[in-house]
């Protein structure tokens, strides 16, 4: 299962135990098949985003960006993968903060191709046009409206975008 359907169950069924098979959550727990003696119960955080009216669930993280070519790039991220990227080494799904990562308007074209090239493995870190904070709550923009990724499905464009991170929101057997 995908992170939108992980989230779209949370949604549902709080209480409930969950499972995943894929996504970017399922990658941060390193993949695990759920059965066996060694299966475990773990607690969970999820991020609770508000936009313009309309409010979700992610479980893995949220963008905002115009384009990745220019402008400013919002990733929140409660795991550090984005795919194949590895956008914030150092977020966990469990530790009660997201990874709030953004990309300098003034990054150029040249830069932003060699950080891409890095992304995979996670070696963009440290870099003088990408911040990272790590918090609990907070609001981002990028200048503009943009449009909205919620754990990889596009929610329509902001200009701002509130998330406050729920601890130990939801359990995954893995």
């Amino acid at each position: 299962s995908s992170d939108a359907e992980l989230a779209a169950m949370v949604a549902s069924d709080p209480g409930a135990v969950m499972a995943t098979s894929g996504g970017d959550v399922h990658a941060a727990l390193g993949r695990p098949s759920g059965r066996g003696a060694t299966a475990r119960r773990l607690p969970m955080d999820l991020l609770r985003l508000s936009w313009e009216g309309d409010s979700a669930l992610a479980v893995a993280h949220a963008v905002l960006r115009t384009t990745w070519w220019r402008g400013t790039v919002v990733a929140v991220m409660n795991v550090e993968r984005l795919g194949t990227w590895d956008v914030a080494p150092q977020a966990h799904p469990n530790d009660g903060r997201a990874d709030v990562v953004t990309v300098a308007r003034s990054m150029s074209l040249r830069t932003r191709l060699a950080v891409r090239r890095r992304l995979p493995t996670g070696t963009h870190l440290p870099h003088p046009d990408i911040e990272v904070r790590r918090r609990a709550e907070g609001a981002v923009t990028v200048g503009g409206e943009a449009d909205l990724w919620i754990d990889g499905v596009r929610h329509g464009r902001c200009r701002q975008l509130t998330f406050v991170v729920e601890p130990d929101a939801y359990s995954l057997v893995c």
